[in-house]
């Protein structure tokens, strides 16, 4: 087939003649007429996840009071937002938790400004000549302030390993509630709708791809923080294990609550559920091979979480087939799965994306650079104290 270009396809969106599939609708039309003719009929793939994403926060730009304050130190409803910036600058990290509270935190206060409900803001400073004032304590919303962007510094993980737990307590993780002895299986990635496992070398994804994220358009910003693409790999080309990673940003102000949820993991803390949506472009038959993996194909690692170590024993490799059939084969017994992604959410990102590319509102952006294809992560291992 004739390979199509970036360009090629924004013509057709713009023509309103773009064939766009989401990822699982495009196995389908494989399954049926074969990946050439699928690959010459279709232009966009939508691929998506809703996860609980740590590594999420937002920067946030309050203005100035009078007289104006270098605020030194902030709180949003009790919540510590990090200030070592400009005067009126902060970033709030979802995961940071409220003084006093272990069920409130960051990405409460983020939901809350989506949500156009009013935060409290408290404020405290050294004074300075040109920034007199040494507090300020009141109420701001999503109208009063000036920019707020959602920057995450690690998101839409790519096949990120299910966790079970071998020991005889109850372990509370970021992987939700562990049984003892095996008790159950959690994972988190959204298998064949997931962004990064449509495109496993990152062909179609860098730097400047416009994305679906928190319910309006976002950016990959860069490659995410623990980004690993040299991570082992199956024939497919999809690697075993968490991978890849992306850093994302976008207008904080335009997103909705049914794409941002904060999260209270018992016993560990808060998160932030993120809705991530990504558009592939068909730009050639390898692609359609790459868009058109099943969850049977996609494969990850078991880790034994009852192990304190950061390198967790792999007790078996599992595919998405089975870990989304609600049990997998462990130790001679079927071990209940559950996941903590939501198919149900990414179905809905998915579809919603391919309406906005149908209806030409969005169109695909070419990455301005390309993420790192052999990066990888080092382990923290400091060096003595004299």
């Amino acid at each position: 087939m004739a390979k199509k270009t970036f360009a090629e396809i924004n013509e057709k969106i713009k023509k309103g003649e773009a064939v766009v599939l989401t990822a699982e609708e495009v196995v389908a039309m494989a399954d049926e007429q074969g990946l050439k003719a699928t690959a010459e009929k279709v232009d966009v793939v939508t691929t998506a996840t809703f996860g609980p994403m740590c590594s999420s926060g937002a920067f946030l730009n309050f203005g100035h009071s009078d007289p104006p304050i270098k605020m030194a130190k902030v709180w949003l409803n009790q919540v510590p937002a990090y200030t070592g910036i400009a005067a009126v600058d902060a970033y709030i990290g979802a995961t940071e938790l409220a003084e006093g509270r272990d069920d409130y935190g960051g990405a409460h206060v983020i939901e809350e400004l989506v949500a156009g409900k009013s935060v409290r803001l408290k404020a405290i400073a050294q004074g300075t000549d040109c920034y007199p004032r040494k507090e300020l304590e009141g109420y701001i919303s999503r109208e009063s302030i000036n920019e707020a962007f959602l920057f995450n510094p690690r998101n839409a993980y790519q096949n990120y390993g299910a966790a079970t737990n071998s020991t005889g307590r109850i372990l509370y993780t970021y992987m939700g509630m562990l049984l003892p002895k095996f008790g159950n299986v959690t994972y988190s990635t959204a298998g064949q709708l997931s962004p990064l496992l449509n495109d496993p070398y990152l062909r179609t994804i860098g730097v400047g791809t416009r994305i679906f994220l928190g319910g309006t358009q976002g950016y990959v910003a860069w490659h995410g923080t623990q980004h690993n693409p040299s991570k082992a790999r199956g024939e497919n080309g999809v690697p075993v294990g968490g991978a890849g990673t992306l850093s994302l940003i976008g207008d904080l102000k335009a997103m909705t609550t049914e794409y941002l949820k904060a999260a209270v993991f018992k016993n560990y803390g808060v998160s932030m559920f993120v809705g991530v949506g990504i558009p592939i472009p068909m730009l050639d038959e390898d692609m359609a091979r790459f868009v058109t993996v099943r969850d049977r194909e996609i494969k990850t690692t078991l880790l034994d979480y009852g192990v304190p170590g950061r390198s967790r024993p792999t007790l078996k490799v599992v595919d998405y087939a089975e870990l989304k059939s609600g049990f997998v084969e462990l130790n001679g017994r079927k071990v209940r799965t559950a996941p903590l992604s939501s198919i149900y959410k990414a179905r809905q990102i998915a579809a919603t994306l391919k309406e906005w590319i149908e209806r030409g509102e969005f169109m695909l952006q070419e990455p301005a650079a390309p993420l790192p294809a052999d990066a990888t992560v080092k382990p923290l291992d400091v060096k003595e104290l004299d």
